[in-house]
């Protein structure tokens, strides 16, 4: 089974039962927790180990988590563990958060440009992303910056990119102009 699939069960089982039982908002934030400790080398290996035995990996993540998780969330990464799946503990973390930005109709996306944008530009991309995806959900913009654009943006939205920026139209027009000339 790809690592895609074992993600999305464990995490659509983990968000099913946060909220039928009303913790949906307590477990994402351990959840958040976990992925962000996840970003630590050493965290990460120590699940990805084969050498390293399931019950060494529970009380390490028990001395770490154990007073600040939620119950349920314990539980959870202890069936886990059992199940011998702790290996895909930061794909599960990752795809509980995309399944939490599903069921609260959260649209991320990314723009990049090559000076910080203002705040009022940013929200008019917000309004454009709402209006073009057709949602009445909530836009979550990361903003990164990258001198070699020249000048303008590109916003990517899952799969989706959209490339308004100076060096793409350059290059494009170098292409036109040396295509012609042959």
């Amino acid at each position: 089974m790809s690592v895609a699939k074992i993600a999305g069960r464990y995490a659509k089982s983990l968000i099913d039962l946060a909220q039928e039982q009303g913790k949906l908002e307590t477990v994402l934030g351990d959840i958040q927790a976990f992925k962000t400790a996840n970003e630590n080398r050493d965290m990460y290996m120590m699940l990805k180990s084969p050498i390293i035995n399931p019950t060494k990996k529970r009380s390490i993540i028990k001395a770490i988590f154990g007073e600040s998780f939620d119950e349920m969330t314990m539980a959870f990464t202890n069936i886990v563990l059992t199940k011998g799946r702790e290996e895909y503990l930061p794909e599960i973390c990752e795809e509980f958060i995309n399944q939490y930005r599903g069921i609260k109709n959260i649209i991320s996306a990314t723009v990049i440009s090559a000076a910080p944008l203002k705040e009022d530009t940013l929200d008019k991309i917000k309004d454009k992303i709402r209006n073009e995806m057709a949602q009445d959900g909530t836009v979550e913009i990361e903003t990164k910056i990258d001198a070699s654009l020249l000048g303008g943006f590109i916003i990517e939205i899952g799969d989706s990119l959209y490339d308004a920026s100076v060096a793409t139209r350059l290059s494009k027009l170098r292409k036109e102009f040396t295509g012609s000339v042959n």
